[in-house]
């Protein structure tokens, strides 16, 4: 029986395929390369090497997925937004797969992939608030009972994310900085340094990493090494910043938006601490939380897959002669 849709996530450094049941939302396949290693000499995702690697992985995994090419009834792949040069390789395998397969072609919007993560193997019911934390996104939304998505907040320069990648830089950490500074923070025995939380004087709803970001640089300025006891105390008083910063602004959006149901999605979704802050302001709310498995924080096939289910049944296709990097469907369209 056809009723399986392929994904193709390649939006950045994660090159992953997923096969999903759209009938029972089982999953049939699934796997993912990343290149987290090739990157991480460099500080952070290198585009040219980006797509070069995500040639030769893309092709390595469909061939570990071509038994089941007789169960498809579509290809989905991601269009926006993302790396150009990383999802044009994916683009192009599913052009090719959908042309040769004689199957329809769906493209999703890697954000409204990472909100389909809540939802991976149940319904999707909202009426609900979520935040997408990665490292290309900080955004608050409210998304209403037929999945129209209102923004309400996001940030007017670096993500969440990307401001533990550049403070992680920074210290000669390595790349990707999330986890590190995330562990290294715990590490911190004095905690006695202190950045000012962005934003704190205003009820204004929006985000700003940048300023945040150059206290930290200014404080690594003022020691000549830097140890390990230092870095951990910069670790902790960037994180806990950055994360009151993300609370004080979710405060005043709970107060005004009197959300019953909350997600909270996206790659950097997966820092316990902040994680662990939501679920007191939900609980303080009466707020039922949603979290996606840590496993599925990070961009993956699977998530495309589950928001091309959705697509599937109101064709929501697109033609495979058409530029969908650029397309007006992009499935994410603001109300």
């Amino acid at each position: 029986m056809r009723n399986c849709i392929l994904a193709i996530e390649s939006s950045c450094d994660d090159s992953s395929l997923a096969i999903i049941n759209k009938d029972d939302l089982s999953l049939v396949f699934e796997s993912k390369i990343s290149q987290e290693k090739e990157h991480s000499k460099y500080g952070g995702v290198v585009p040219e090497l980006a797509s070069r690697l995500h040639t030769s992985a893309l092709a390595k995994i469909l061939e570990h997925c071509k038994q089941h090419f007789d169960r498809l009834c579509a290809v989905a792949v991601t269009n926006e937004p993302g790396l150009t040069v990383s999802l044009i390789g994916g683009i192009i395998m599913a052009k090719t797969l959908a042309l040769s397969l004689c199957l329809p072609l769906i493209a999703i919007n890697h954000l409204r992939g990472h909100i389909y993560s809540l939802f991976l193997n149940e319904e999707a019911k909202f009426d609900m608030g979520v935040l997408l934390v990665s490292g290309g996104h900080t955004m608050l939304f409210y998304i209403d009972e037929k999945a129209r998505i209102n923004l309400i907040a996001q940030s007017s320069d670096d993500s969440f994310g990307e401001s533990f990648d550049k403070v992680a830089k920074m210290m000669n950490l390595g790349y990707p900085g999330g986890v590190v500074i995330e562990n290294l923070a715990l590490k911190a025995k004095h905690k006695n340094l202190k950045f000012t939380v962005p934003l704190s004087s205003t009820k204004e709803l929006k985000y700003s990493f940048s300023g945040l970001k150059n206290q930290v640089r200014l404080e690594l300025l003022k020691h000549k090494i830097l140890d390990e006891s230092t870095k951990s105390e910069v670790a902790f008083a960037f994180e806990e910043a950055a994360i009151s910063h993300i609370m004080q602004k979710l405060s005043l959006a709970f107060k005004k938006y009197n959300f019953k149901k909350f997600g909270i999605v996206g790659g950097a979704s997966a820092n316990l601490k902040l994680r662990s802050k939501v679920q007191e302001l939900c609980d303080s709310y009466k707020c039922e939380l949603k979290l996606a498995p840590l496993k599925y924080c990070s961009d993956n096939a699977l998530m495309i897959a589950r928001a091309a289910c959705v697509a599937y049944t109101n064709k929501d296709f697109v033609d495979i002669s058409e530029d969908i990097m650029h397309s007006k469907n992009t499935n994410f369209n603001f109300v």
